[in-house]
Parts: structure tokens; sequence; C-alpha cells
């Protein structure tokens, strides 16, 4: 077409690099206005009865302490409210432990700092995982992660997706604030830029939850991995698997945790799989629709498949527990209830118990790159988040109870 109003005809390629330059400005425009003025995330303040849940005493505890000079000191706001930042909680919690210690009650200093005895409880390492995209992935992994975080855990959060939208919910837009080197495929590619997984490690807003971002880097790991195989089969190759390489790079910061999430991306491939070969304990998210059970089905036969190849290969693969999330759940949806119950009665205590509801408190909050975690009640309306809430904290107060079961801390078993 031409004249003088005819626009240039770009290359597919050059279309596609300029509408992502394009979005990928906007975004950045928009993290600046909504995080400023440092264009970085931070987490709300919880209030003094939040915090008192959470530590797990009374809200006229907490105030005797205060007035005491015991521990940190909230901040004041208006009408004499209290307020507590997330470090505030756990430097109380460090507190109160101590207290118990020196009384010589060690069930309650544990009850207050849960953190693993790395003599007698191992890392804990949970992926979560499904074939299929759109099955509430990565928000189950920040979810999880937070809440454990909350819950006083040591928790790093690890991206394996490319899409890296875990890392963007932490406030991180991969392609701005990271370069080379910057994800996990730093700490387990094959040549000599391989590098320590300390030095990929970032501190979020969340005190106690770190991170390990993701970017498109990770697709490299895909390309490299069949090379490598190929030359270990010649005889001149590496002498790691590379099904061995992520459990390698997490056993150098396990000191440090107490739970390591990875969001898995939606196909199973190298990272997958080595994912799963470093996971002591796997979550699958489904979806209520009889499309993605099937699609689930192909996922477990594949998973399966390969992962009989891993051991045969000499690979460790025993899970403390795996379990199936229902997520998206509507409750009032006639087909997925049955769908539900189908999933139940194949697989019995493997499906949790909760289910994640779908809710627009949720879908909301990720409007602004939020979990549930760190909006207020205030934001909704009350029922909505109290339900979105509620289920948040069954399946995630679930899977807690899973990890500590893992540890020998409850009197009841639960096999896998």
């Amino acid at each position: 077409m031409e004249g003088a109003d005819a626009q240039p005809v770009l290359a597919a390629d050059q279309a596609i690099a300029a509408d992502a330059a394009r979005l990928s400005e906007q975004l950045r425009v928009m993290r600046d206005r909504l995080y400023p003025p440092a264009a970085q995330k931070t987490l709300r303040t919880f209030s003094s009865g939040e915090a008192a849940r959470l530590i797990g005493v009374s809200d006229g505890y907490l105030r005797q302490l205060s007035i005491a000079g015991e521990g940190p000191q909230p901040e004041t706001g208006s009408g004499g409210r209290r307020y507590y930042s997330l470090s505030d909680i756990n430097a109380l919690r460090q507190h109160l432990a101590a207290q118990a210690k020196a009384k010589g009650n060690l069930a309650k200093a544990r009850s207050y700092v849960k953190w693993r005895d790395p003599e007698h409880e191992h890392l804990q390492v949970i992926s979560v995982t499904n074939f299929k995209g759109g099955s509430g992935k990565t928000t189950t992994s920040a979810h999880m992660a937070q809440h454990l975080a909350l819950s006083g855990y040591r928790v790093l959060a690890v991206d394996l997706d490319p899409q890296a939208s875990l890392s963007a919910l932490f406030g991180y837009q991969p392609e701005i604030d990271l370069s080379g080197n910057d994800t996990l495929y730093g700490a387990i590619r094959y040549d000599e830029e391989r590098r320590p997984l300390s030095q990929i490690i970032r501190k979020t807003y969340f005190d106690g939850l770190d991170l390990v971002p993701g970017n498109l880097e990770l697709h490299e790991f895909e390309h490299t991995t069949p090379r490598m195989l190929a030359e270990r089969q010649a005889g001149d190759g590496a002498d790691e698997f590379f099904f061995a390489r992520i459990q390698a790079a997490l056993a150098t910061v396990a000191d440090d945790y107490d739970v390591v999430i990875i969001d898995c991306p939606p196909q199973l491939g190298f990272l997958t799989l080595s994912a799963l070969c470093a996971s002591t304990s796997v979550i699958v998210t489904v979806h209520p629709q009889m499309l993605d059970v099937a699609s689930m089905s192909q996922f477990l036969y594949m998973t399966a498949d390969l992962l009989s190849v891993v051991r045969e290969a000499g690979g460790s693969l025993n899970f403390d527990f795996l379990r199936y999330l229902v997520t998206r759940y509507e409750p009032n949806d006639g087909p997925q209830t049955q769908i539900v119950g189908f999933l139940r009665s194949q697989f019995g205590e493997r499906v949790l118990t909760a289910p994640m509801v779908k809710s627009t408190a949720i879908s909301d909050a990720g409007l602004t790159k939020q979990t549930l975690y760190e909006v207020g009640r205030d934001n909704f309306t009350r029922s909505t988040y109290d339900r979105a809430m509620e289920a948040l904290t069954s399946v995630n107060a679930e899977v807690e109870a899973l990890v500590e079961n893992a540890w020998g801390r409850n009197a009841t078993g639960d096999g896998a």
C-alpha cells in the first residue's frame, strides 16, 4: 500500500519486538506508579490483632509486651492502634521463644520459631506443577510461600518458569531487573559461567522469604541439556547428571531455609524433571474441568515414564507426600463438583481436603501484582475477602501440616 498515510510494513519479528518493547515500557510505568518512590514493592503492616494471630498469642498479651517495652515496639496510629511489620513479628517470635527456652518449655519455643532442626529435619522442597497452563500453579506457589513465611518459616521461592509470573508477583520485571545468570540457570548451567546459588538469591519485601527469580534464560537449560547428554554418551560429558543439578544447587543453601517452593514451568521438560528429582514433596494443581483432568492423565503417564528412567540411572525419588490441589473451584458449579468427587474417589487422601475456590478477591489483587496476603480486608467486600482467605488458609495450613508431619512433628502418620 502506497501513499502519504501508508504505514510501513514490518517483518513479523520486528512487529513482535516492537510490541514487546511497548508493553515492557508500560509495565515499568505502572510499577513506578504503584510502588513509588523506588519502584519496589513493600509489605503492609499488620494490626495488633493480625500480629497476635500470626504469633499465636492474644492481642492483650501483645499490648502488655508493648507497655513493658519488651521486644520491638509497634507503630502507633490514630486512636492508639498498634501496627507491626513482619520483621517486628518475627523479632517478637524470637523474643518469646527465648523466654520459653529459658523456662525449659522447648515445645512452646518451637511454636513461636518453627525453624527446622537441621540434624533431624530435612530441607523440605515442594514442587508445584501441572502439565497445563491456567491451573493456578503460580498463584498457589506465591500464596503457599507467603503463608509459610507469615507462619515463621524460612522460605525460598524458586521461579522455574521462563514466563516469570512468580517473579512479577514479587515485584520484578525480568527484562528490566535481571541480566544474565540471574536465574536458577546460572547455578545449574554446564559451562564455566556457572555461579553459586547464594549469589543469585534475592531478598524480598517479605521478611524470611527469599526469591530465585526467573526469566527467558531458563530456556537455555532445555537447549543445552540434550547436547550434554549426547557428550556424556560419547564419554566426554560432565560427571553430574542433569537431574541432580537443581538438588545440588539447593544443597549449597539448605542451612538457610526450612522450605523451598518451586514454581515449575507448564510443560514436562528438563527443568520440570530436574525440579521433581530435587523435590521431597509435590503438589499437582488441578482445575476441575474434564479437559484439564484428561490432560493431567497424560501428564502423570509421561512423568511416571521419565522418572522411572531417572530412577534406573541412579536418581533417588522418594516423596514425603504427593497431593492434588483442586484450584479455581466454583462450589455452585454442578459439573465441577462432580469432577471433584470423581478425583476424590480415584485418589482418596491424595486430594487435599481443602480446595482453592475461584475468587474475585484474588484476581482483583493480581491487578496490582499482589496476593491476598498483601492487601488489606478493607479493599474488598468483606464476605468476598473472608471467603477467599478462609479457602487459602485451609489449603496452606493443610500443606504446612504435611510438612511438619514429614519432619515427625505430628503424632499421626501420613503416607505419600
